[in-house]
């Protein structure tokens, strides 16, 4: 027979349960998305050439916006051009917002495996 304050643990236990099934349906909100994406980060890189007589060799680097992923362990990076910048770089972050919810999911999955041990615990009784 339950005690009354196994009966009040589980109570909170189901409502921590409940809430955090509420939580999983709003992480998996980027998962359900229909638009493309691109793996990788899109940033400005600076940089020189190396030519002795250029203007980067004063300061002035040159500038391009890049984008950014790792590929077999090893970092890949693409120079994007003009006419391509605003799409990749809300492809690359559709990637970024997917790849968050699948940390979130990770995480609160963890926590409802957590959950349930404890619910399993107090509700089991011995042969």
């Amino acid at each position: 027979m339950q005690r009354k304050a196994d009966t009040q643990t589980l109570s909170r236990l189901r409502q921590d349960l409940r809430r955090l099934v509420v939580e999983l349906e709003g992480s998996l909100e980027a998962v359900f998305g229909r638009s493309p994406l691109v793996k990788g980060t899109v940033y400005e890189m600076a940089r020189k050439c190396g030519k002795p007589s250029c203007a980067c060799a004063r300061g002035e680097l040159h500038r391009s916006m890049v984008l950014s992923w790792s590929h077999k362990g090893k970092t890949r990076l693409m120079s994007i051009p003009p006419e391509r910048l605003v799409e990749l770089r809300g492809k690359s972050e559709e990637y970024q917002r997917l790849r968050g919810a699948r940390a979130e999911v990770a995480a609160i999955g963890k926590k409802m495996l957590a959950v349930i041990d404890q619910i399993e615990r107090i509700r089991r009784e011995e042969p």
